[in-house]
């Protein structure tokens, strides 16, 4: 049988997943090139045109100085995912660079490492995040390393325990004694037999960055206005939502869109790795 074949009946059997990874696509698209979707102008808007509800020349209505909410979104998508790829990028290559050092060299390195990790875990992440981006300051730059730094000490810990486990390895083992030096031991042995849990945590994190970026946003530590971000779109809503429901609806459904359709395809990478 085909793989064409096997590709279709698998996507059939999980339309679910097949539903999330269209959306994050077209949420990847509408970051690089939001005027595929729509031609309105997400800073100008039209006076005459305020607080127009949901309709085919608004999808997703107008806000109190008529902007087109729809191009909001659609152009703060951008500056939300550079957040989010930004804070896992951050998390991702601290933590793991933590996480190898103190599970390869063990001895006083990995127990001063780890009593960080501890320290960093005992907080909850948006409460760290929240405090690290009142002593970085305002901007959707400081959010994502204050929302990275936050979730570190889990790439940390588990980057650990995979060195650990691999670095028991016969091949480890023989390497060494032909020699390797540790940096090569590292780079060449452990590190890639270590860095598939990783990764998929790096995945499994995508949508908790998603959200905790965007909370940070809401609270007014992201971009500064009118610039269009998704936590700040809701936030902008609050005042009208007796009046104006869809200003707060619709950014809340496509954090939570984003989100859902991101914790859904990380968990497929699980499933695959299991």
């Amino acid at each position: 049988m085909s793989e064409a074949v096997l590709s279709q009946r698998f996507l059939v059997r999980r339309p679910g997943l097949l539903l999330s990874g269209l959306l994050l696509a077209a949420v990847l698209v509408a970051a690089f090139a939001p005027t595929l979707f729509t031609g309105q102008d997400p800073i100008a808007g039209v006076p005459s045109e305020r607080l127009q509800g949901p309709s085919p020349g608004h999808l997703f209505g107008t806000d109190e100085t008529g902007r087109d909410v729809f191009a909001r979104v659609v152009h703060g998508a951008g500056l939300s995912l550079r957040a989010t790829v930004l804070a896992v990028l951050v998390a991702f290559v601290a933590g793991s660079a933590l996480g190898l050092l103190a599970g390869f060299r063990g001895g006083w390195l990995d127990s001063v490492v780890m009593r960080i990790v501890d320290v960093l875990q005992a907080v909850p992440p948006i409460l760290l995040s929240l405090a690290l981006v009142t002593a970085l300051g305002f901007g959707t730059t400081n959010v994502a390393i204050a929302v990275g730094v936050a979730h570190l000490a889990s790439f940390a810990r588990l980057m650990r325990a995979e060195v650990l486990r691999v670095r028991s390895g016969v091949f480890v083992e023989a390497a060494r004694a032909s020699g390797v030096r540790w940096a090569g031991v590292l780079g060449r042995h452990v590190l890639p037999n270590a860095l598939g849990p990783v990764l998929v945590l790096a995945t499994v994190t995508v949508g908790i960055a998603v959200l905790e970026v965007s909370a940070l946003s809401f609270l007014g530590f992201g971009a500064s206005p009118p610039t269009p971000e998704w936590g700040a779109l809701v936030a902008g809503g609050r005042n009208f939502l007796a009046t104006a429901w869809w200003m707060t609806t619709f950014p809340g459904l496509t954090v939570a869109a984003v989100v859902l359709a991101a914790n859904r395809v990380s968990r497929a990478f699980d499933g695959e790795r299991s």
